[in-house]
């Protein structure tokens, strides 16, 4: 048994237009001696949201690791990793915005952050629940996908009219 589950597609891409729709105009609204530093930040900024984007969970024959890929691991070094003998229980906590978030127990106490953004993310559930005999029926993902449709579609409304305006202004 051995499985990696990245970050759910759109959600992926709704994180990335939203940087690129926030971010792109910058550099053409700032004052002129600001913009050289603006258009070096931008693959910068481009490259940090990439690497945040790409957390991933591995599911293997030892037990469950969150975090990055190598290429990016040394910048990022938030995650962690439990054998499955450790893992003791599931813990919701209720989220301001009113979702529910899961916190997978070892034997010590401590409290690890289910991931809930994953590709295939029914089948990481069965996946975990099999595995540690913990019922995951009641986890669902932390926002529904429409919320992430929303956000893309005027991700791309803002694309299109920076893009829109970009044209308009070249060819005034």
């Amino acid at each position: 048994m051995s499985a990696v589950y990245p970050m759910a597609p759109l959600i992926r891409f709704t994180l990335i237009s939203l940087y690129l729709a926030l971010v792109l105009p910058l550099p053409w609204l700032a004052p002129p001696a600001l913009q050289p530093l603006l258009w070096g930040a931008l693959p910068v900024g481009l490259v940090l949201i990439l690497a945040l984007v790409s957390e991933q969970v591995e599911l293997s024959a030892s037990g469950i690791r969150v975090g990055h890929p190598r290429w990016c691991a040394w910048l990022l070094r938030r995650g962690w990793q439990l054998n499955w003998d450790q893992i003791r229980a599931l813990t919701p906590i209720t989220t301001s915005q009113g979702g529910r978030v899961f916190y997978v127990r070892d034997a010590g106490g401590s409290a690890y952050l289910l991931p809930q953004r994953v590709q295939a993310f029914e089948a990481f559930l069965g996946q975990f629940g099999q595995t540690t005999g913990l019922d995951t029926s009641a986890i669902g993902r932390i926002s529904p996908a429409w919320t992430y449709q929303l956000l893309a579609a005027l991700c791309g409304v803002m694309l299109a009219g920076e893009l829109a305006v970009g044209l308009w202004q070249l060819n005034s």
